[in-house]
């Protein structure tokens, strides 16, 4: 399984830490990341119904599940997340961003990764289809 691969590469370095979420979105030079994190800050704690937490230096992840692979690997991650990378807003969808083909087709401007989506800036996208998204997620998730 793909996303058992990225979190085993991933796991080794990104923890939860106790920084502060907010200070770490305001040390963002860019305005418009900036602007545009605060937006997703919302939009993910709305939906998720989970305060933020720092995930690593860069990552700021939303709610917990625990996860077990058939190979016996387990662990505990975030339901959903984001960082504002230097290129772009990297969004995380941990059940993969492969299984919203249909809603990725309404979404707007982006790229996708295995368990990422990446946009330059929120101007780009359809936020109403993103919400449906992450809803989608965090229902998988909590199943």
């Amino acid at each position: 399984m793909e996303i058992e691969k990225i979190l085993t590469i991933a796991t080794l370095k990104t923890t939860p830490t106790n920084a502060d979420v907010e200070a770490f979105l305001n040390s963002i030079q860019d305005e418009q990341k900036r602007k545009d994190s605060f937006v997703l800050l919302e939009l993910f704690k709305e939906v998720t119904q989970s305060e933020p937490k720092m995930w690593g230096e860069s990552i700021i992840g939303f709610g917990d599940y625990h996860y077990k692979y058939a190979s016996g690997r387990e662990g505990d991650w975030f339901m959903a997340g984001f960082s504002p990378r230097k290129q772009n807003l990297s969004l995380y969808f941990m059940p993969g961003a492969e299984r919203y083909k249909d809603d990725l087709a309404k979404l707007g401007k982006h790229k996708t990764g295995k368990a990422c989506l990446y946009v330059k800036k929120l101007d780009d996208i359809n936020l109403d289809v993103l919400k449906d998204m992450l809803n989608l997620t965090v229902q998988a998730l909590k199943m």
